[in-house]
């Protein structure tokens, strides 16, 4: 999983933004966030920043949907470097083929959104000490009731099919939030994926991710990097049989990608399996919402 001393050694190798990939920082310039309209695959796309009210104050978030349809709703989990253009750029790919996709501010107790231009300033700029106290906060019951708090106001949005299921997903840190995301809301959510997703066996812990299977009504896409697998190798295994025990269809394979391979800002970034991640993606929501 993305660890501290890994970042560190990324930011002392002095790996530039061309080398953690140019295709987000590219696209920065498509449009403003303030209710703007893109082209997305199936047309057009409308994009804003919201906010949304949890237990524990005001969540702010990226939304993105198609124009002029209602569309299965996605509840977006970003990694440890939060929202930023990479991951309005990934949102923003996933609407263009049908879904309106909420990219949630997982520090939005402590900080808005956008705290981090990408990876590489995550990197060089102590980016693990400033998120730490953050993350501290954002247990299984943190993350299951802004869960709950975002799937229901995204049931009420135009522009969302609420009678389609919901899907979710993750990256790193956020891997673990989109499989708590299928427990907590078991009635709506029906696909789960987690992309390199760090924590998801914790021993002695019930609440552990995989503890969660029997608690959903969800089918899983468990996406895991190679390095991750080479330093857990029973991972792969525990989660694969925790899901088989609770009737819960699941796909847990390992990729060939070090942690971080899915995202386009990531040091990691491997497009040929990042894009082997995004086809299965694609079909787990296609069958299951």
């Amino acid at each position: 999983m993305c660890n501290e001393k890994q970042v560190e050694n990324w930011a002392k190798a002095m790996v530039s933004r061309r080398q953690f990939g140019l295709a987000a920082g590219a696209s920065a310039a498509v449009g403003s966030l303030a209710g703007c309209t893109t082209m997305g695959g199936t047309g057009a796309l409308t994009e804003s920043m919201v906010s949304i009210p949890t237990g524990a104050g005001m969540m702010d978030a990226f939304f993105v949907r198609p124009v002029g349809t209602d569309s299965p709703a996605v509840l977006f989990w970003p990694d440890i470097a939060g929202i930023r253009e990479s991951k309005r750029q990934m949102a923003r790919r996933l609407a263009g083929e049908g879904y309106a996709v909420l990219v949630a501010n997982p520090y939005y107790r402590d900080v808005t959104a956008n705290q981090f231009a990408d990876f590489a300033s995550f990197a060089a700029d102590g980016g693990f000490q400033k998120v730490r106290p953050w993350r501290q906060k954002l247990d299984a019951e943190a993350i299951m009731a802004d869960a709950r708090a975002v799937i229901a106001w995204l049931d009420r949005q135009d522009g969302v099919d609420s009678s389609a299921g919901v899907g979710t997903q993750g990256y790193c840190m956020g891997g673990p939030f989109a499989v708590w995301t299928a427990a907590a809301v078991p009635s709506r959510v029906r696909a789960a994926a987690s992309f390199h997703g760090g924590g998801l066996v914790r021993e002695g812990d019930p609440m552990s991710p995989h503890n969660t299977f029997d608690d959903a009504q969800a089918s899983y896409l468990i996406a895991i990097a190679q390095d991750d697998a080479e330093e857990a190798p029973d991972e792969e295994r525990i989660i694969a049989n925790a899901a088989q025990a609770a009737g819960r269809p699941a796909e847990v394979d390992v990729y060939a990608g070090d942690h971080g391979w899915t995202v386009p800002d990531s040091p990691s970034y491997a497009r040929e399996a990042a894009e082997r991640a995004y086809a299965d993606l694609i079909s787990l929501y296609a069958g299951a919402l």
